[in-house]
Formats: C-alpha cells, sequence, structure tokens
C-alpha cells in the first residue's frame, strides 16, 4: 500500500528525521559555540544578540508545524491501529473505534467507566475475563430480566 508522496510529505518526513538527529543537535551546539565565541569580536553588540535572537526564533517557528504535522500523521496511524485491534478482536466493544471523536465530557464519562471495570476486573481471580461497554450492557439487561423474574415471582407467590 505504498503511495506516492506529495512534496510537503516527502520535505517534512526528511525534515523531521534530520532535524531529529544527533548531526542536528551537534550543529545547533556549534552554532551557539561559534555565535558566543564571537561576542568579545563583535563588542556584544545589538546586531549580534540580534543575529542570534532572529535565527532562533525563525526555527522555532517552523519546528512547531513540522513537529505538529508529524505528530499529526503519528497520532492518526495510532488511532487507525488501536481501531483494528478494537474491530477484530471478538471481546471489544466496536463502539469504541472512533472516540475521538467525542467531547471531552463524554470522554470523562468513559474513563469513570472504565475505572468501576477495572475495579471489579481486581477483585476477579480470572486473568482473561473480559469487560468491555457491550458486556457491560448485556450484564445489565440479565440483571434486569433477572430482577424482573424475581418481582414477577415475589408478586405470583403472594
Amino acid at each position: 500500500m505504498k503511495r506516492k508522496k506529495n512534496f510537503f510529505e516527502r520535505f517534512s518526513e526528511w525534515a523531521t528525521k534530520a532535524t531529529g538527529s544527533s548531526a542536528a543537535f551537534i550543529l545547533a551546539v556549534s552554532v551557539v559555540v561559534v555565535w558566543a565565541a564571537s561576542g568579545p569580536v563583535a563588542k556584544y553588540s545589538q546586531t549580534w544578540q540580534l543575529i542570534i535572537n532572529t535565527g532562533t526564533t525563525i526555527i522555532t517557528f517552523l519546528m512547531v508545524f513540522l513537529i505538529q504535522k508529524s505528530q499529526n500523521k503519528d497520532s492518526k496511524a495510532i488511532h487507525l491501529k488501536l481501531n483494528e485491534l478494537i474491530a477484530s478482536h471478538e471481546g471489544t466493544s466496536n463502539r469504541m473505534v472512533d472516540i475521538e471523536n467525542l467531547t471531552e465530557r463524554e470522554l470523562d464519562q468513559l474513563h469513570k467507566f472504565y475505572v468501576q471495570i477495572s475495579q471489579l476486573a481486581e477483585k476477579e481471580d480470572d486473568l482473561t475475563c473480559t469487560h468491555s461497554i457491550d458486556a457491560a450492557e448485556e450484564n445489565n439487561r440479565n440483571k434486569s430480566v433477572s430482577l424482573k423474574k424475581r418481582q414477577s415471582y415475589i408478586k405470583r407467590k403472594n
């Protein structure tokens, strides 16, 4: 599934690898050392200070976008991999696929639910027992049916 990438895609991948390398770090340290060493020659002038300030500002500005592009791509790939795992595993809830589109409040509610499931799972001896939203709903339906049967039995008995 290798596709031809556009120029920006190829450039951003190259730039991400290049700027994250040891050579890039050594180059950056070298520039700062040369700049600092040139201070006495330049008499620590405003131009001397402006050179490093301008250079670092421009590089930082561009790197923010490069890092964000890389993060977005990595995040999307991870979400797709997780979605595939969720969709392919029998014991998981397919409703968890694409939950990144939920609101913060809805995600907080799900988090609380999974904290409760985790607490229940800690009480069990079976490590292979799975818990999902769908399993919890099925358990809830079964409990409701059992409760209704018991209530019906009690009413008939009285």
